[in-house]
């Protein structure tokens, strides 16, 4: 087991990557702190099967992008498991607009989810990581964190400006033993999400209709599974001498 002994934070846990990372860390030891901002009903299947596997598990639902709440969950979390050694910030918000079509309150709100909810986490979290000389921080980025296309001026500014924290955050910290990675997802098959963009045609389950698999040169969707392998990775030891950097788990679509 790589994560045995250790305890690890996840924002956004209630499904699809969340999800995996959060079933695929209690498989590999670790008591987990599990946050969602809604859908309790998802969050309680995620915490019945992370317990299966033996893990010790805390459940909260808020709201990442208010500070004060991220606090609290941080104080609950160390009353009851005494650290914190892992840090996996999934929660995010997106939206496809044009530039004068985003409001100057939605800019501000997925601003404070995308990119300040990881600062507020990680500024709640980071002291008990210094005095242990010891911790690990994973944002999940995205394609946009690389690029940008059209009706994306959001989702650019977000996932560039996550990027530049963690850079920052690695930069700081690293000689204190804190690592922290960018792992940057893209083409990842999210029926509950995008169910009416990746209806499977006849072919099976790794072939999309349409464009959607065009860009990607090994030719399907990826899976969440995935993902969390890679979360995995950056979590544990096997990636000891990995910090400030950034992983693309997408297919093959920048190559």
């Amino acid at each position: 087991m790589q994560l045995k002994g250790k305890t690890a934070l996840i924002s956004g846990a209630g499904r699809n990557s969340g999800r995996s990372i959060a079933t695929t860390f209690a498989r590999e030891g670790a008591d987990l702190i599990l946050v969602a901002r809604s859908r309790a009903d998802d969050l309680k299947e995620v915490v019945q099967e992370c317990e299966s596997h033996g893990s010790k598990v805390m459940s909260v639902l808020a709201d990442m992008s208010n500070h004060e709440e991220v606090n609290h969950v941080v104080k609950q979390g160390l009353e009851r498991f005494g650290k914190i050694d892992q840090l996996v910030c999934v929660a995010a918000y997106r939206d496809h607009k044009a530039f004068f079509e985003y409001g100057y309150d939605e800019w501000l709100s997925t601003f404070a989810l995308n990119v300040h909810s990881t600062f507020y986490l990680a500024r709640a979290i980071l002291p008990g990581m210094l005095e242990r000389r010891s911790g690990n921080i994973i944002a999940l980025g995205a394609t946009l964190s690389l690029t940008t296309r059209v009706n994306e001026a959001m989702e650019t500014a977000c996932k560039h400006g996550l990027y530049g924290l963690i850079k920052a955050i690695a930069m700081e910290f690293a000689p204190q033993g804190i690592r922290a990675n960018l792992l940057i997802v893209g083409g990842i098959g999210n029926k509950r999400v995008y169910p009416e963009r990746y209806k499977w045609e006849a072919k099976g389950p790794d072939v999309a209709p349409g464009g959607e698999v065009r860009p990607y040169p090994m030719g399907r969707q990826g899976t969440t599974q995935e993902v969390a392998n890679v979360a995995l990775f950056l979590a544990s030891d096997q990636s000891s001498y990995v910090t400030g950097d950034r992983i693309v788990c997408a297919g093959g679509r920048y190559i």
